[in-house]
């Protein structure tokens, strides 16, 4: 048989698998390098409009050859030059020939290399706000449902008084709160690297404008704001701090946290059986055990959080590793760390999202795990019951010890029910508690169900209002 040569050759799973086609577009050549010369269009334009001599259809011929991109002759022309700034120049002169004379002019490679990355890292923030908007959106609709549904609550994964479903869900719904708050801060003061030359200095746009330091500062705000940008860097070397990565990648690494912490739970629920992310008709759990349902989507979601969590390193060891105005030893990291952790947290809320849509809670299930805990926890109401009848509160409390231990035994030495409420109830001395009202599992919840209102009113709310055109999207995942 031929072999297929569209499968020879790696292809990383979080294009292939995770991420959705419009980040993995984002990070894609045909985006990078349009972006780039967007850049040299609007430097161009700047340039011209403050007085360089610039011809209009020079301007026009690099409008129009903006999409257009031989990326056959740019490959050759950086094997040839070994500097991909380098190659596309050239490629795109030879797009537009009128405009070759000042194509790039003035400027530095991180003149197009940084502020394109910042431009694409800014519409990657965003889109990733709007999904984890989603994914709160989700959340919170699933805690509303089950605001009052009582649960076992857990500490150190073992029984611990009631909460609800609905304010668990809360708890990790405010993590991606936290999450978006942060990406929300990050974008409003992500700067522009702006027009800085080769070591920050803006040494060759003072020679271009003849030592006319107002008109650099113009050039500087000019290309910054055609891209949207409300400031630029107050200093560079030749890079933007590349300590901005270190902010940006950590933002994601948050979002990763949130998630891990979320799906470890949903994962630990289905083994309690409680709650169930969805399975579909046709799902195989295991190709041994025919019978398993095991939560894949929630560990998709860890695996690929720990790959984030990973990540966040470099760009913290990158910015620490810069000498002076600047060394290529970031390039080839960047490259890397950049694209896969956008891609992985974009994997990452598809996965929730599909998740979160079609959760499947057990209440039955639930009502057995309490019943068989909650009269161990229901014991002090028990006793203030029974004082309250005109009971002695030593004689109660011993009572309710003897019987607490003979029951715990039963259900761990011999895997029987817990029998503890049968015992008190045969004893004379509880005769006049209302048992059924004292094991009503809503005495127990606290303000549970109103902390869901609360937190809905007051955070999820807004947040959803603010995205409401973000909700609307349906996830369906690749595999």
């Amino acid at each position: 048989m031929a072999k297929d040569s569209k499968n020879q050759s790696y292809v990383s799973p979080l294009v292939e698998r995770n991420a959705s086609p419009e980040m993995a577009e984002l990070f894609g050549a045909q985006k990078k390098f349009s972006t780039w010369r967007r850049l040299w269009l609007e430097l161009a334009k700047a340039q011209k409009k403050l007085g360089l001599p610039i011809k209009q259809n020079q301007i026009n011929q690099m409008a129009r050859r903006l999409d257009d991109i031989d990326f056959k002759k740019a490959a050759a022309y950086e094997k040839r030059f070994r500097h991909d700034v380098v190659a596309h120049i050239h490629t795109f002169a030879r797009a537009a020939p009128k405009a070759a004379p000042i194509i790039h002019l003035g400027a530095t490679s991180c003149f197009v290399g940084d502020n394109a990355d910042l431009i694409i890292i800014r519409e990657a923030l965003q889109m990733t706000a709007g999904k984890l908007a989603a994914v709160i959106n989700l959340l919170g609709k699933f805690a509303k449902k089950y605001r009052d549904l009582a649960t076992l609550g857990y500490t150190h994964f073992q029984p611990a008084q009631l909460t609800t479903v609905g304010k668990r869900a809360t708890l990790w719904c405010n993590d991606f709160v936290t999450d978006l708050q942060e990406i929300e801060h990050r974008l409003e003061t992500l700067p522009f690297r702006g027009v800085k030359g080769t070591t920050g200095t803006q040494a060759s746009f003072l020679a271009l404008f003849e030592g006319k330091h107002s008109k650099v500062k113009q050039l500087d705000k000019a290309v910054a704001a055609a891209f949207g940008f409300k400031k630029t860097c107050a200093v560079t070397g030749q890079t933007y701090q590349r300590k901005i990565d270190t902010l940006v990648v950590n933002c994601l690494a948050s979002v990763a946290q949130s998630a891990h912490k979320l799906c470890n739970d949903l994962r630990l629920l289905a083994n309690l059986k409680e709650v169930e992310e969805p399975f579909e008709k046709s799902q195989v759990g295991s190709s041994a055990m025919a019978y398993k349902r095991n939560p894949m989507r929630a560990e998709r979601v860890t695996a690929l959080s720990r790959l984030v969590l990973s990540l966040a390193t470099s760009p913290a060891m990158t910015a620490s590793e810069q000498w002076f105005e600047r060394t290529l030893d970031d390039s080839a990291n960047r490259r890397v760390v950049i694209p896969e952790a956008f891609l992985a947290v974009d994997g990452i809320l598809e996965i929730l999202a599909n998740v979160l849509d079609g959760l499947v809670v057990y209440p039955r299930v639930i009502a057995v795990h309490i019943e068989a805990e909650l009269p161990f926890m229901a014991t002090e109401n028990i006793l203030i019951a029974g004082v309250k009848a005109g009971g002695n509160r030593q004689d109660l409390h011993e009572r309710i010890r003897l019987y607490s231990q003979a029951a715990a035994a039963q259900v761990k030495n011999f895997g029987k029910p817990n029998n503890l409420i049968n015992r008190l109830k045969a004893d004379i001395a509880f005769r006049k508690v209302d048992f059924e009202k004292v094991l009503n599992p809503k005495n127990y919840i606290g303000r549970a169900p109103q902390q869901v209102d609360e937190f809905m009113k007051t955070l999820a709310a807004p947040i959803c209002r603010r995205y409401r055109k973000d909700l609307k999207r349906k996830v369906e995942l690749k595999v």
